[in-house]
């Protein structure tokens, strides 16, 4: 009876919203105030959603270390992550059943397959799922599940509008960059993040609605959390021009660990998917992850604590002392215990979501960055009598490495620009940040969240023409009213079928529906009033093979590779072997310059 009653005042209320809604957008008449205030609530949502998950994440541990687990310690410690994952993967695979890790990647594939529609889910799961695995240690970051949060948030409020692609996927950016801006407090990160990891291109009419959702959300963000964000620090040292070589080669450094970071992470997650049983596969990879913070606290969670003690630290000994505690002894140990941090950091990580765990890399990703600052410029410093600033080499890293990994400088940039709370950095962050991508990018084309979806083609691109080649729906253009004939027939059954049709083109097709050829009017035209040939011919006589034929699951771009490989105007199609219909090459090439245009107006 309860069910029944919540049922009808759910019902009941989704009913009254949607009219609300519908009511809204009859009185907004003009179509851009109506984006722009969506952005403004998408900013305020996605704000208000990162602010529950940073707070659920923090009493997620309180509540099972001081509450549940108090006064456990030790080897214990070892379960804590495993009991995570394992509530994670109860709640995904028996509550949400579906597929939320990766989240970044998942909002990309929303974009490229799925015409920006995410599962409405996903406006709730993310934050559950990654507040467990997080909470109770797994070394990931909160990032790419708010983000998914945020970007579902806005493809949920554009479909309640009926909006088009165009503008769904605009307030999904929105809702991404409100969640980046919202969790880091930095506006400008969360706007150039979605531009350069999410957004087809830069547009007036898009930049605008990301300024109000960026700008709510960093607001939003100040009001509940003040300088209480994931980490803040204000930079000490400036810029000195003496450095700039050192931050030259620190950008090469950086480069080589995104590499490294990027090859590590899609192997490891590739060595977990082999292992098929799902709670082998949590186990394995729990113990491990429990094992490794066991031996360096430091892997546990984010891992922003450890940064700011590196920044903090006056020297080496002192960092040493507040990371490792008595392990560090000396300076070379320290050294050492950090290169292994830098190293064991990736395992970390590729454990917990190999495992089954819900989180991001982007925390990871700045954790790697911070010690792989401070270990190059205590490394310079030591080896050559240098009197490098560890803060700053340490922030400028985590910027390197951040545009290497995620191929995003700008958003680098930018991002610890205003962590910051100044741009003293500014020049560094700059040199770092483009050294690094450059590097990566020699030796590897594409980011770590678009590698998958490259390698089966189905990344969306910055590149106009490709984006539109890999959204472009070709079924719906497929020719289905062709007359077709059957291969024992004759010339007296085609001229019958020719006579009742306008086309040119017979398809031959048997009696299972296999396609074994085409007969051309223009091939038969001096035959086909000849009435002594009616019989003598047979349709295999007449019928020639097309150049080749079409699947009806390839994607755009392969089609119109297709058509320029064979030179023709016209190709089967064809569903698993069987005869679906023809498509012709003007028919693509008008869907082609239809969408084009919706993505070009303003």
């Amino acid at each position: 009876m309860t069910g029944l009653v919540f049922t009808l005042i759910r019902g009941s209320l989704n009913t009254l919203l949607i009219r609300k809604i519908r009511q809204l957008k009859t009185f907004i008449s003009d179509q851009q105030t109506l984006i722009y205030l969506l952005s403004f609530v998408v900013g305020l949502i996605s704000a208000l959603a990162a602010v529950v998950m940073k707070n659920a994440i923090h009493y997620t541990h309180v509540l099972f270390t001081q509450g549940v687990m108090k006064g456990a310690g030790g080897i214990l410690s070892i379960a804590y992550p495993l009991i995570g994952i394992f509530l994670t993967v109860l709640i995904v695979r028996y509550v949400i059943r579906d597929n939320i890790s990766h989240g970044i990647s998942r909002v990309l594939y929303s974009i490229s397959r799925r015409k920006s529609y995410i599962k409405r889910h996903n406006n709730w799961s993310s934050i559950l799922a990654s507040s467990l695995t997080i909470g109770f240690g797994g070394s990931v970051g909160a990032e790419a599940p708010i983000v998914l949060t945020g970007a579902s948030i806005g493809s949920t409020i554009g479909r309640y509008f009926n909006l088009n692609y165009k503008y769904i996927t605009l307030l999904l950016g929105c809702g991404a960059a409100g969640a980046i801006s919202g969790i880091f407090k930095a506006p400008i990160g969360g706007i150039l993040f979605t531009l350069e990891v999410l957004m087809l291109d830069l547009t007036m009419s898009s930049i605008v609605p990301l300024l109000i959702s960026s700008v709510t959300a960093a607001t939003v963000a100040y009001f509940f959390m003040g300088d209480n964000v994931l980490f803040s620090f204000q930079v000490k040292e400036g810029f000195l021009l003496s450095d700039l070589p050192y931050y030259l080669l620190l950008g090469v450094f950086c480069g080589l660990v995104g590499l490294y970071f990027t090859k590590a992470t899609v192997g490891i997650e590739k060595l977990y998917k082999k292992i098929k049983n799902h709670w082998v596969r949590m186990t394995i990879g729990g113990v491990i992850l429990g094992i490794l913070i066991y031996f360096l606290p430091s892997l546990y969670g984010e891992g922003y604590g450890t940064v700011m003690n590196l920044l903090n630290a006056s020297d080496v000994s002192a960092s040493g002392t507040v990371i490792f505690g008595g392990m560090a002894q000396g300076f070379w140990m320290t050294v050492l215990l950090m290169a292994t941090l830098l190293i064991m950091k990736v395992v970390a990580t590729a454990s917990t979501n190999g495992a089954g765990g819900v989180g991001g890399i982007v925390a990871p990703v700045l954790f790697t960055g911070g010690v792989a600052g401070y270990f190059f410029s205590s490394l310079m410093n030591h080896l050559f009598g240098l009197s490098l600033a560890g803060s700053s080499f340490t922030l400028t890293a985590m910027a390197g490495v951040f545009a290497s990994v995620l191929h995003a400088p700008l958003t680098a940039i930018f991002l610890i620009a205003e962590i910051t709370e100044g741009y003293g950095l500014l020049i560094p962050l700059i040199i770092t940040s483009t050294v690094g991508f450059i590097t990566a990018r020699t030796f590897q084309k594409h980011s770590i969240y678009n590698e998958q979806l490259a390698a089966s083609g189905e990344l969306i691109t910055h590149d106009k023409d490709k984006a539109v080649m890999t959204l472009l729906d070709w079924s719906r253009e497929v020719e289905k009213d062709l007359l077709t004939v059957n291969p024992d027939g004759n010339l007296g059954d085609l001229v019958k079928q020719i006579s009742r049709s306008n086309r040119n083109l017979f398809p031959v097709v048997d009696e299972f529906n296999i396609l074994e050829g085409v007969v051309l009017l223009d091939d038969v035209r001096d035959k086909m009033f000849n009435t002594d040939l009616y019989e003598k011919l047979s349709i295999r006589d007449l019928m020639t093979i097309p150049p080749s034929y079409i699947d009806i699951s390839e994607r755009g771009d392969v089609v119109l590779d297709t058509f320029e490989r064979t030179g023709a105007w016209n190709l089967p199609v064809l569903d698993k072997g069987q005869y679906v219909g023809f498509i012709s090459k003007s028919r693509i090439f008008s869907a082609y310059r239809e969408l084009l245009r919706q993505f070009s107006e303003e």
